[in-house]
């Protein structure tokens, strides 16, 4: 009896070993897949209890198999998800700060999303279940495209051309030629950075003195559209905004450099930047959801 459970109770330990260290990096599979820590670390958990009941004995990459495992619990969490941008979300208290104590850190989530982009998180979501898996297997993670075809049941060609899809979308497209965007980005960087710091001279030294800001009646906190004028005044609004700024991100905004807010992955809130000179003229900032569905989002490369 000993003996036939020997070699299973081998193969178990190395099992467990392999997980244990491949665990963040199938953390990672998971949050890029879902969009979500908390999600990601019940597809982790999902994935070993699916991979200790496995045959491994044939398994001839365990990093791999176990790789493909979490990816498929991720995909057929995916297909079973209600859309999450159809629920509402307050933007001015993102809905994770509501879960610190259930277990949920929002700065674990934060800097998550950071290492991650916002604004990839924002272009991913927005995908089919079978491009996002294509895309984020391939081109984040390498795993060839044979490996990832059987996954979602489809040809390596058809794997090839999901993720190819994918790919142009988080790429945007962009009317304006790259050294103009890049000081463009460089302006929407710094305000952001100053945002994030409190950093209210700096955020000054930003604007044009005549700055305007509209922001559309969804942004808050009242229920009227917002309009601003004055270095001054345009940064004290900023200032106020800083609990947003932590899930806010640099991104191509209809093509142009700009800022999105997206809580777990989800667009809420942009923000358009009109740069004259180096100095920030027009800021508007748009919430309305059915404004907000209609902007494309997409990664701004550094």
């Amino acid at each position: 009896m000993d003996e036939q459970r020997g070699p299973q109770d081998g193969l178990l330990t190395t099992l467990t070993e392999r997980f244990e260290a491949d665990r963040t990096h199938l953390r990672s599979v998971a949050y890029r897949m879902l969009g979500s820590l908390s999600e990601a670390e019940d597809a982790v958990q999902e994935g070993w209890i699916r991979a200790s009941r496995a045959d491994i004995s044939g398994v001839q990459n365990l990093g791999g198999w176990l790789t493909t495992v979490v990816a498929r619990v991720c995909l057929n969490m995916l297909r079973s998800r209600q859309t999450r941008r159809e629920d509402p979300l307050d933007v001015q208290a993102p809905a994770v700060e509501a879960d610190r104590e259930g277990g949920l850190d929002p700065e674990q989530e934060a800097l998550m999303a950071d290492s991650v982009g916002l604004a990839l998180l924002v272009v991913l979501d927005t995908l089919s279940p079978a491009e996002r898996l294509a895309f984020v297997l391939h081109d984040m993670f390498a795993v060839p495209f044979d490996e990832i075809a059987p996954l979602m049941e489809r040809t390596p060609a058809t794997a090839r051309q999901l993720a190819s899809r994918a790919r142009r979308k988080v790429q945007g497209s962009t009317p304006l030629p790259e050294a103009d965007l890049e000081r463009k980005r460089q302006v929407a960087d710094a305000f952001l950075a100053a945002t994030r710091g409190g950093d209210f001279e700096a955020l000054v030294t930003l604007l044009h003195p005549d700055v305007v800001l509209r922001a559309d009646k969804a942004v808050g906190p009242t229920p009227a559209a917002i309009f601003l004028s004055g270095g001054a005044t345009v940064a004290k609004a900023a200032m106020a905004a800083m609990g947003r700024a932590r899930y806010t991100g640099i991104a191509l905004v209809d093509g142009m450099a700009g800022l999105a807010m997206a809580p777990l992955g989800q667009l809420r809130l942009v923000l358009k930047f009109t740069v004259a000179d180096g100095l920030i003229t027009e800021i508007d900032v748009i919430a309305e959801p059915e404004i907000v569905s209609g902007i494309e989002v997409a990664v701004l490369a550094a």
